[in-house]
């Protein structure tokens, strides 16, 4: 049975409540998707997030932004490293999404953060994600 990858679920579930309009989405919980809703939300993605504690396990929830007239903020979610090939970048190649409007998100041994973090903090990583 093939092993799941969590950081994909989570931008899956949000890819897809994004394109139903949705005004939330609710997913299990672990601190690396919780770092992705914190950066989310610190690059404007995202109005808020809440960890709810559960019974058994806690569930993440995340509340999607809107323009006014309802055009969605998130315009794409793409997962750059996979299970299956790792993609790293060191700290003077890091990438630039959509000419620097997009935002890399990067693993590093700092945690999880944006590309222009990284470069500021001067280390490299793995590349998790593009979002813009």
């Amino acid at each position: 049975m093939a092993q799941t990858d969590p950081i994909a679920d989570m931008l899956t579930r949000i890819r897809n409540a994004n394109k139903a309009l949705h005004s939330n989405v609710e997913m299990p919980a672990s601190s690396m998707k919780s770092d992705l809703a914190r950066i989310l939300k610190d690059e404007g993605y995202i109005t808020d997030y809440a960890l709810r504690k559960g019974d058994h396990f806690d569930t993440l929830v995340l509340d999607l932004k809107y323009t006014e007239d309802r055009r969605r903020v998130i315009t794409q979610l793409k997962r750059i490293s996979k299970p299956g090939r790792r993609i790293y970048a060191k700290k003077d190649k890091l990438p630039k999404v959509l000419g620097g409007l997009g935002v890399a998100v990067i693993s590093t041994s700092s945690g999880l953060m944006t590309a222009r973090q990284a470069q500021r903090l001067g280390v490299g990583g793995e590349v998790v994600c593009f979002v813009w």
